[in-house]
């Protein structure tokens, strides 16, 4: 038997209890940092296998790692999990009609209940192969928290806690099925909190120092700076505590959240330097003192192109969810319930991936039963960031795309949440589980690969990982 019918047996034999797994955590929908019941499900199905589960990683409760070994315990293999949930996202398992089952609850908008079961899934794979064939090893699984919130894995990487891994595999829900072949955003953020004094604003405004003055001067520099940025980087921000309700007293305390995105740490870094001079300026013209509590930052992700080539590989084997008429039928309701807007931005996107002359087929059978090959020469920037490119810099690491909802599916939205309980999920999550653990057995025959792996790493890291936070910012356990 091939390793590949190997792991497939295993899958079909044992995928059962990695669904359910899913679907539990699903319901749970836990938020950042609170992930309680999530965490201690995945870490007793790790105990149950065998595993040794540490708890409390890098100092977040509901951090953990799970480990085999046997043998000598080389090569070490990594295979990342996340299981946060996003706010007011509930919503109805696999329904196509907008229903909360929890009015302004929490909810799966993002996949990570699949994530997280689907990687865990592999590991036990992994395992189970090395324990029937006596080779040597050793697997770990990473349970990562936060990923929607501050993340964690900036935090376990300062920590140590990918030194002597040889790789890492990770995995997540999309709707299409590659190795990614993108570049993330590095980003930083932090809560500025702006001090003033108070008064009565209608008969002694002039004894007031207003914080949310200061607060909405800093918004209008940081408008402002905007024109003189470089054009992929991005500025956001939320206001976290508005002083008060009381129009007729002058707010003496306020917070405003910053976050900053560009392509890379460094300048990441020169961006949020200029942020914090703008804020600074801003209390100084409202008579008001500012402090900046720096809280989270994700070093870019760029893929590891000598591990994308054997996941590349073991993908192509394994191939596309198989998926039924009535996924199909499922698919294209959700696919429904989008505006025009949306839906046309979709059919462009079709046209893009699958060619102008496959539009209407995709669009009416709209979930991705095709393995778009990886090619390092279109690695794109894309937006949007991720912790898991702090573990790129410590270790190498690769991210793949597994097909868990129809095709043009919006992220972080009520349809999301609902397809991530969903047959289309279950069946997502089991060919994840698949690729990851055929690409560790691939990988840890390959000593050359991961050479060049390593390589890679010591290229952009210049042979050290520096996290991008100061030891003495801690895990934002209860303030983000």
């Amino acid at each position: 038997m091939s390793d590949r019918e190997w792991i497939e047996q295993y899958m079909d034999a044992n995928g059962g209890k990695y669904i359910q797994a899913n679907d539990d955590i699903w319901g749970y929908a836990e938020l950042a940092f609170k992930e309680v019941k999530s965490a201690a499900r995945l870490e007793q199905m790790l105990r149950d296998e065998g595993f040794a589960v540490e708890t409390g990683v890098a100092g977040i409760p509901t951090c953990f790692t799970g480990t085999w070994s046997q043998g000598s315990g080389k090569p070490v293999m990594g295979i990342l999990g996340e299981y946060d949930a996003l706010a007011a996202l509930s919503q109805e398992a696999g329904s196509a009609v907008k229903r909360e089952t929890v009015p302004g609850g929490a909810g799966h908008g993002c996949g990570h209940c699949a994530l997280g079961t689907g990687s865990l899934a592999a590991a036990v794979a992994v395992k189970e192969y090395l324990r029937e064939t006596g080779r040597d090893g050793t697997v770990i699984y990473f349970g990562c928290p936060a990923e929607e919130g501050a993340g964690s894995k900036q935090f376990m990487a300062r920590a140590g806690v990918f030194e002597g891994v040889d790789f890492v595999y990770t995995w997540h829900p999309a709707t299409v099925n590659e190795v990614e072949a993108v570049h993330s955003n590095a980003i930083m953020g932090a809560n500025f909190y702006f001090k003033g004094i108070s008064s009565h604003a209608g008969s002694t405004p002039f004894l007031g120092r207003s914080a949310l003055d200061a607060c909405e001067l800093m918004g209008v520099g940081c408008n402002y700076l905007r024109e003189h940025v470089i054009p992929e980087a991005r500025i956001h921000y939320a206001y976290i505590d508005t002083g008060g309700t009381a129009p007729n007293v002058v707010q003496d305390h306020a917070c405003v959240r910053y976050e900053v995105r560009a392509p890379y740490v460094s300048q990441v870094k020169d961006l949020f330097a200029r942020v914090k001079e703008v804020a600074r300026g801003a209390s100084i013209m409202t008579g008001t003192t500012v402090e900046c509590e720096l809280a989270m930052a994700f070093t870019e992700y760029i893929p590891n192109n000598a591990l994308a080539a054997v996941a590349d590989e073991c993908l192509a084997e394994i191939g596309a969810p198989k998926w039924s008429e009535e996924d199909y039928r499922l698919a294209k309701s959700f696919l429904e319930t989008y505006n025009e807007e949306t839906k046309a931005r979709i059919r462009d996107t079709i046209g893009e991936i699958y060619g102008e002359d496959r539009v209407e087929e995709i669009w009416n059978r709209p979930l991705d039963s095709e393995v778009h090959p990886y090619d390092p020469r279109n690695i794109v920037l894309q937006a949007g960031s991720t912790d898991v490119g702090d573990v790129g810099y410590a270790v190498p690491t690769l991210n793949i795309r597994i097909a868990t909802a129809c095709v043009g599916n919006v992220g972080h939205t009520w349809q999301m949440t609902a397809q991530s309980c969903s047959p289309l999920a279950h069946k997502g999550l089991l060919t994840a589980a698949k690729v990851l653990a055929l690409s560790c057995i691939r990988t840890m025959e390959r000593p050359d690969v991961v050479e060049r792996a390593k390589a890679e790493v010591a290229k952009r890291n210049g042979g050290r990982y520096e996290c991008p936070l100061p030891d003495s910012v801690q895990p934002p356990l209860e303030t983000y």
